[in-house]
């Protein structure tokens, strides 16, 4: 299963609830990936999504009740691929990404591991 896992992602994190970031970070590093950034709010999201070099993104679908839509904008323009996190299932992701990977909060390090390196196959070399 280890053979399976994209080596080292550089992972850019969007979650305004602070444990709930902790935790997937230290899920991430555990995975053998990094954290890349970090924001909890949509303004520091947006500069990161700019500015940050990374792998991958990983997007809470609400951030302090806005709507993630301008970060995956962001990103889908810089060509990195990104999944959504969320607790609303697939119905609550923007309409224009609902194709894109989502994980359903609470998840399990297995299935992050699988998203991940579903969506990293997907992408840009």
């Amino acid at each position: 299963m280890t053979a399976m896992r994209p080596a080292g992602c550089s992972v850019f994190l969007v979650e305004d609830e602070v444990m709930i970031r902790m935790m997937v970070a230290d899920m991430l590093e555990e995975l053998g990936h990094s954290v890349a950034a970090e924001a909890g709010e949509i303004g520091e999201a947006v500069k990161l999504a700019q500015s940050t070099e990374f792998d991958l993104a990983i997007l809470d679908v609400n951030v302090n009740g806005k709507v993630i839509t301008p970060v995956a904008e962001l990103i889908n323009a810089r060509n990195r691929p990104f999944i959504f996190a969320t607790g609303y299932g697939s119905s609550g992701l923007p309409p224009e990404y609902r194709d894109r990977p989502a994980l359903q909060k609470p998840f399990q390090l297995e299935t992050l591991a699988q998203v991940i390196s579903s969506a990293m196959k997907g992408a840009p070399v």
